[in-house]
């Protein structure tokens, strides 16, 4: 109540060292000036906001505001910095447990499969069909100019137990002839490719194909879940191609090492 108006100011008593008593307005000048309507402060220090709502996707307006920084740098008073908060600091804590979870989904599709084969040999062959799934997703977001974001990520997740199928349907099978029949092990390679490419090619079109109406935007809000489709599409994709030649081979390399290590001993 003793500042509603410079007057009041002016008039608050204020204790000098001599111990005498004497208006403010003795002590300072009154000037008007500019200043802000609230102090905000993050991490003890001021902070001011600028913000903006932007027409193109999170990651390409941050890549804008970044070509655009290094004209004010050299403007910036001492002690001053410039940083991003809000939504791109809350997708980069989402990215940081997105990461956490694709390990964790890899890890644990591994240990299942380790269980299930009761051999860790297997289980990381068929692993190799993972990392071929990241060149369809780099080419599906490429060539269609789709940003990558916390959608696209979960459908990377997805991938991860999406594209070891076609393995398990190779390298058991594989197996499977090898220890019932006691085939040769080219052989046993060739037979099992012949056979298990219908079902592989089934499973594989059929979950491509399912994404298709949602990789194409179609309906008001599906454009949220069109980063998803793509990937998914994209990865599916490659991830049949290559690992139709590169599991069997991993899988020859592997067994005729073994065979060679055991016959020099």
């Amino acid at each position: 109540d003793q500042r509603q108006a410079v007057s009041d100011v002016q008039d608050v008593l204020v204790s000098t060292p001599q111990g005498t008593v004497i208006q403010a307005k003795n002590l300072m000048r009154v000037a008007d000036s500019v200043g802000p309507s609230q102090i905000q402060r993050k991490n003890q220090q001021r902070i001011a906001y600028v913000s903006a709502e932007p027409e193109a996707t999170l990651s390409e307006a941050v890549q804008a505001v970044n070509d655009r920084l290094p004209q004010i740098h050299g403007m910036l008073p001492k002690d001053f910095s410039i940083g991003f908060g809000a939504e791109v600091e809350q997708q980069a804590k989402a990215f940081d447990q997105l990461r956490l979870v694709l390990i964790l989904a890899l890890v644990l599709v591994y240990a299942v499969m380790a269980s299930q084969y009761e051999s860790l040999r297997d289980p990381f062959i068929i692993m190799f069909s993972v990392p071929t799934a990241a060149i369809g997703v780099v080419l599906s977001l490429k060539l269609t100019g789709t940003a990558f974001n916390m959608q696209a990520y979960i459908g990377i997740i997805m991938l991860a137990g999406i594209v070891v199928s076609n393995g398990i349907l190779l390298v058991d099978y594989t197996n499977l002839l090898r220890r019932r029949d006691g085939m040769a092990l080219r052989d046993a390679v060739e037979l099992a490719g012949r056979t298990r490419l219908r079902p592989i090619l089934m499973t594989s079109i059929a979950t491509a194909l399912g994404l298709v109406p949602m990789s194409l935007g179609i309906g008001e809000g599906s454009e949220l879940q069109v980063p998803l489709a793509r990937v998914v599409i994209g990865g599916l994709t490659t991830s049949l191609a290559i690992t139709l030649l590169l599991v069997p081979t991993v899988y020859t390399l592997f067994e005729e090492g073994i065979s060679f290590r055991r016959s020099k001993k």
